[in-house]
């Protein structure tokens, strides 16, 4: 059996392996989520049937290796010279790189739960970028995954005292609050921000995502997600904006952008923008490097009450 002690030997002989395998297992789980990411708002199955070119023909194995044969093809279809978007490779370089930090960064059950959790986070960020919708399995379903995985590792919640049973129970209560006190949050922000507006400003897939980042990464990190979000959102506009303004052609990296009638709009203060892949960017970037100083921002702040 293949015990903590060998892997610590192991992994100090070859410290490049188990990198490098969560790398290709995290690339191969990429090409998964490109077909979540085309299937699931078409509401087809993910499974069957499999890989094909959009002439019809079906890929086969080895031109449906992750990141190589994208580059190996030069982006086109063998069968009839289609281009493929980049989007494909960069998605499964983006899942890999990202399991690797999580591996390097976490315990091996905690890493596995932040695999899930991210992995949720990639699809739906480019769902929204396509559709302008957060289906409910990744807000809703996400959510209640959160606190099922949190009860199943309590570590994820920072609940290691050794008594499983009491862990789990704290770290399910960590979870529930982190979904509801952060969907609660969000709601409420929208409802003033409507009125004060008096137009939609967010749509409620934002709430029940937000509530799904709060179900992995705490109350603390659904508000980490929904101001660094909003922060992100800023940032990102602001930049698109000026590159159309000065060059009069839109960035390719732009958000979409619509009218409340959702009708293709320029890029404009007032027009509709997706705002879950600027919360997936902050909830990423808040469960992998700033939970820790948050939580002792936040420590710190309660002490002086």
């Amino acid at each position: 059996m293949f015990t903590t002690s060998d892997y610590a030997q192991f992994s100090a002989a070859f410290p490049w392996f188990f990198p490098l395998a969560v790398f290709v297992f995290g690339a191969c789980v990429g090409s998964f989520l490109n077909v979540v990411i085309y299937r699931v708002p078409k509401e087809q199955s993910v499974v069957t049937p499999g890989s094909h070119c959009g002439c019809g023909q079906p890929i086969r194995f080895y031109d449906n290796i992750p990141i190589l044969s994208w580059v190996l093809l030069r982006g086109r279809a063998r069968c009839c010279g289609r281009a493929f978007s980049f989007r494909y490779p960069f998605v499964e370089l983006l899942t890999g790189a990202l399991f690797v930090a999580c591996w390097l960064r976490f315990p091996p059950w905690v890493a596995v739960v932040g695999w899930i959790f991210l992995s949720c986070l990639i699809a739906a960020t480019f769902i929204d970028l396509d559709h302008m919708i957060i289906p409910d399995v990744f807000t809703i379903g996400l959510g209640v995954l959160g606190v099922l995985l949190s009860m199943a590792v309590p570590a994820l919640h920072g609940h290691d005292s050794g008594i499983f049973l009491l862990d789990s129970v704290r770290a399910a209560t960590a979870s529930l609050q982190g979904m509801f006190i952060g969907s609660g949050l969000v709601l409420w922000i929208l409802l003033l921000a409507e009125m004060l507006l008096r137009k939609e400003a967010m749509g409620f897939g934002d709430v029940k995502f937000v509530g799904a980042i709060g179900a992995f990464c705490g109350w603390q990190g659904a508000v980490f997600a929904m101001f660094g979000g909003a922060l992100v959102g800023t940032v990102w506009f602001a930049v698109a904006w000026l590159w159309e303004k000065s060059t009069g052609r839109r960035a390719a990296v732009a958000p979409p952008s619509e009218t409340p009638d959702g009708e293709q709009a320029p890029l404009a203060f007032g027009a509709h923008v997706p705002f879950g892949p600027m919360l997936a960017i902050a909830g990423a970037a808040y469960f992998l490097a700033f939970r820790g100083p948050v939580l002792r921002w936040f420590a710190e702040i309660a002490q002086l009450f």
